[in-house]
Formats: structure tokens, C-alpha cells, sequence
């Protein structure tokens, strides 16, 4: 029979080679550069005008490359015209408003309410003059009561008309009151507005590419009704292009914003270098385009890396395999 002592010892060495290897397995791992997959990841945008109307005219297709600021398409542009003269007449008109509030009134207009007081002052002196004859009658006994309570009121009469004459000169020579003016100047700053407003939807008639890209499909053809922000482009953004990636807990410490990477694709040959952007502070699930051997219910971190050297051999969603740079940061 087998002696406890040495069913112990032999039980001591198998322990002891477990951990040896176990120690040499993870020494081997922690010396194989970390390996991350992911997916390139290109920004798409849908292009669309910010105003209502019929399409006119497109000018791209599907697969075509376009610069920043190339026309893409034309809205027909019609009533943006007409809304735009419109404005301008509006603008021009609160201007000559204002203006002539700032001007003040015609000196032609001061003179006639000058002629009206002078026209006024004689009426009453004439008035005036009535009233002590008819009152020396009424003392004489030559002319009634009634009489001259008639003259008395017409001399009243001349007395306001002589006010009103008077207050209207004065508001001829003073102008605009002050509210006015202010009431015109803000006027003028609407219709300003307005213009502003029109010119701008007769510049959104015209759809511009907003940087470098490929066309990714084309939604609407010329004579269709478009609403606002209707696409009628997909483009396909190249610059920059990103690769998401995801990485496990375990491994965050290999990484950091900045660290430098290579990227490898099953079509070509070719190393891309890349540089981790982003990482996510918020774990998830492993999402199913991440080809790992590891379980699909395991805790990840995702990445952004930005790709230095990239070309049209990248396309979107097209898997990758990420291997981190010796150099790091």
C-alpha cells in the first residue's frame, strides 16, 4: 500500500505544478498584446431642405463623391422670390416712414397753420368788435338781449378756433412725438427682420454637401413635394473614420484616451493606425457583431478609435480586428 506521506508528497508537486503553470500562463498572456474587435464606423448624414416646395433639379447619384460645399440639389425657388421682393418693399417702406417722422413736418405745412392762427386772430378781432357795438345798442335800446347773446357766442367761438389754430402750429413745428419715432424705428427693425428671413429661404433653396463625401443612395427625384427636412440624400462622411470597438474590464488598464492602435481587415493587407478617442464610463452587454470567444452575456466598455491613415477600402460595418501599438500614447 501507498504511504500517506507519499500520497501527500505527490499531492504537494501536483499543486505545485498547477501553479507553476497556471503562473506561466497568465506571464504569457499578460505579454500578448491585447486584442480588441470591432466594426468601422462612418458617419451618415441625411440631407434635406429646411423649406417646403417642389424639387427642381438634382444634381448627384448614388456613388458619387462631393465636396464640401457642392451643390446636391435645387428647390424650385419661385415664391421665395417673390416673398423676398415683398420684404424688401416692407423695409423700404418703414424707412421712408421713419424718415419722415425724423424729418419733421414740411415747412409748407407750418406755414398753412401759420395762415390759420393769422386767419383765426382776425375773426375774433372782428368778433371782438361785434360784441361792443351790439352791447352800445342793447345800452341805446336799439338792439335786444337775444342779439347779443348770439354775437357773445360767436366770439367764443372765434376765441376756440383761435386755440385750436394755435395748438395746430405748435404741432407742426414740434414734428413726431418721441413714441412715434421710436414705434417707426421699431417698424423698420421688423421688416429688417422679415428681409433677413426671406433672404435666408431663398438661400435654403439650394442644398450644399456640409464636407467631403459619398453618395450614399438619392430618396427623391425632380417635380416631388418636399416638406421640411425631408431627405433626398444619404451621404457617407469620410472624414474622420471611426472603428467601434469594445473592451473588457480586465483590460481597461492596458488602455487609455490617446493610446495608439493597429487595425487589421480580412480584404486587404494593408495596417491601419488608429487612436482611442473615447471609452465609454458606462459598461454594456456584448453586443453580437463582436466576433470574441467569450460569453455573449459578458460586461464590455466601448470604444471610438479614430483612424489616421484611412481609404475607400473601408466601408461601413466592415468588421476589424485591433491590436495595441507597443508605443502607446
Amino acid at each position: 500500500m501507498i504511504s500517506r506521506k507519499r500520497i501527500l508528497t505527490v499531492m504537494v508537486v501536483v499543486i505545485a505544478l498547477i501553479a507553476l503553470y497556471s503562473g506561466w500562463h497568465f506571464y504569457q498572456a499578460a505579454r500578448q498584446p491585447l486584442m480588441l474587435y470591432g466594426n468601422v464606423d462612418i458617419r451618415e448624414v441625411d440631407m434635406g431642405f429646411r423649406q417646403s416646395g417642389r424639387l427642381l433639379s438634382v444634381k448627384v447619384k448614388e456613388g458619387d463623391k462631393v465636396k464640401k460645399g457642392q451643390i446636391l440639389a435645387l428647390l424650385d425657388d419661385v415664391p421665395y422670390r417673390h416673398a423676398l421682393a415683398q420684404a424688401e418693399a416692407e423695409v423700404a417702406k418703414a424707412q421712408a416712414e421713419l424718415q419722415k417722422l425724423e424729418a419733421g413736418n414740411r415747412q409748407q405745412d407750418i406755414k398753412v397753420a401759420a395762415a390759420a392762427v393769422t386767419k383765426a386772430q382776425a375773426v375774433l378781432q372782428q368778433s371782438e368788435a361785434d360784441l361792443k357795438r351790439q352791447q352800445q345798442l342793447v345800452k341805446a335800446g336799439d338792439a335786444s338781449e337775444k342779439t347779443l347773446e348770439q354775437v357773445r357766442r360767436d366770439r367764443d367761438v372765434a376765441v376756440a378756433s383761435l386755440a385750436s389754430a394755435q395748438q395746430t402750429l405748435s404741432l407742426q413745428k414740434s414734428g413726431a412725438r418721441i413714441e412715434e419715432i421710436a414705434a417707426a424705428r421699431a417698424q423698420l427693425r421688423g421688416a429688417q427682420a422679415g428681409l433677413a428671413q426671406a433672404r435666408t429661404a431663398l438661400n435654403d433653396t439650394v442644398l450644399r454637401a456640409p464636407d467631403n463625401a459619398v453618395v450614399m443612395s438619392r430618396v427623391r427625384e425632380p417635380g416631388s413635394m418636399l416638406s421640411p427636412q425631408e431627405a433626398v440624400y444619404t451621404l457617407s462622411l469620410r472624414k474622420p473614420v471611426y472603428v467601434r470597438a469594445y473592451v473588457d474590464e480586465p483590460a481597461l488598464g492596458k488602455i487609455a484616451q490617446g493610446t495608439r492602435v493597429f487595425i487589421y481587415t480580412d480584404s486587404s493587407a494593408k495596417v491601419y493606425s488608429g487612436q482611442i478617442g473615447f471609452i465609454s464610463p458606462r459598461a454594456e452587454f456584448t453586443p453580437k457583431s463582436v466576433e470574441t470567444t467569450d460569453l455573449r452575456t459578458d460586461l464590455v466598455y466601448r470604444l471610438r478609435i479614430t483612424v489616421l491613415n484611412d481609404d475607400d477600402a473601408l466601408k461601413q460595418g466592415m468588421p476589424v480586428t485591433i491590436r495595441l501599438s507597443d508605443k502607446g500614447v
